[in-house]
């Protein structure tokens, strides 16, 4: 898959192309039947499937009050959208001045000058332009005038990024994964901690996370680490397939889009999210304990799975009564993850 940096960088002899638009934070269950609509109908065209998303989040820059926390790191949505089989992800620096660009100004600079669009596919609540004056009607008007179509695929209200980040922040991964069809998960580089895991037996692996990142409520939960993924896609790399001067060449079907390498090992944790209260401790963390592993991991960057939560965080009146409710917590994990897998 190739990553775009803004429609700057279309390719010279860029021809025409499929595009669907929207942050897309999370990729949930609703953003990938519009996504696999999209590559679904740029297959039926013979041309590339492109995905057009805004960085930051819109809501960060327009909307007043707290800025919506993410679901998705940028790695995290690219990984995502190359597993459906999207061939170009554009990501838009979202500015003031873009975002004053009129309906028809987005739709003339960005979908027929830059990209060349041959259909558009949208969901049916879409909104464009300065303040979101434009719609689907508008949008295929303005299709009308500029040579490109325009399908629009109905919303289903169960699955929303709003919905996923309230799940998350009352700590139901559950609910989340369903909503996801996925773990929810963050990823983050292994930094040093104060080290009381070990002491306790339960060495963790303190993982340094984006401040903007989707966290789950404070406590404790079963989940996954993944370790060693290499083989990312780049900025501007080309996975699998070709996309070049608007052709396509397409992997075989079933191939692994998602630019991990084979390397990478999935591994069952107990993770711990919170301020440790039982030590006083006042900064925030997420801490897996992988199970059966003493590696030395610091630096790696690792990517925590949510699957089920255990319990809240808890103060414990003694340090043996934390150590052995830890190890319940580690054999509570152990035996939700055996069943499940």
């Amino acid at each position: 898959m190739q990553r775009w940096r803004g429609v700057e960088e279309t390719p010279d002899g860029w021809s025409r192309c499929v595009v669907t638009i929207g942050v897309f934070d999370g990729v949930h269950r609703g953003h990938r039947r519009v996504i696999s609509l999209a590559v679904e109908r740029a297959r039926q065209r013979g041309v590339p499937a492109v995905v057009l998303t805004f960085d930051p989040n819109p809501a960060e820059l327009l909307r007043e009050g707290p800025r919506p926390a993410r679901l998705t790191t940028d790695e995290q949505k690219a990984r995502l959208l190359s597993e459906l089989g999207v061939d170009v992800l554009c990501t838009v620096p979202f500015t003031r001045e873009f975002s004053l660009l009129a309906p028809e100004e987005f739709a003339r600079v960005v979908l027929v000058d830059d990209l060349h669009a041959e259909l558009v596919l949208v969901g049916e609540n879409f909104r464009f332009g300065h303040l979101a004056a434009g719609d689907v009607a508008a949008l295929a008007a303005l299709g009308r005038g500029f040579d490109f179509e325009v399908e629009s695929v109905p919303v289903d209200g169960s699955y929303s990024s709003t919905y996923v980040r309230s799940v998350v922040g009352a700590g139901d991964v559950e609910a989340a994964a369903r909503a996801l069809g996925r773990n929810h998960e963050l990823a983050g580089v292994v930094v040093r901690g104060a080290g009381r895991g070990r002491q306790l037996g339960f060495p963790t692996a303190n993982i340094g996370v984006d401040p903007r990142a989707a966290v789950p409520a404070d406590g404790v939960y079963a989940g996954w680490v993944r370790l060693a993924g290499h083989g990312q896609v780049e900025h501007g790399q080309v996975e699998h397939g070709q996309v070049e001067h608007g052709q396509v060449e397409h992997g075989p079907s079933g191939s692994d889009r998602s630019g991990l390498g084979q390397a990478e090992r999935r591994l069952p944790a107990a993770i711990s999210v919170g301020t440790n209260p039982t030590f006083d401790d006042a900064e925030r963390t997420v801490e897996p304990y992988i199970l059966d592993f003493d590696e030395d991991i610091y630096g790696e960057t690792i990517v925590v799975e949510f699957a089920h939560r255990l319990r809240p965080m808890t103060r414990f009146t003694s340090v043996d009564d934390l150590v052995a409710q830890i190890g319940r917590d580690v054999a509570e994990t152990r035996s939700l993850l055996a069943a499940a897998s």
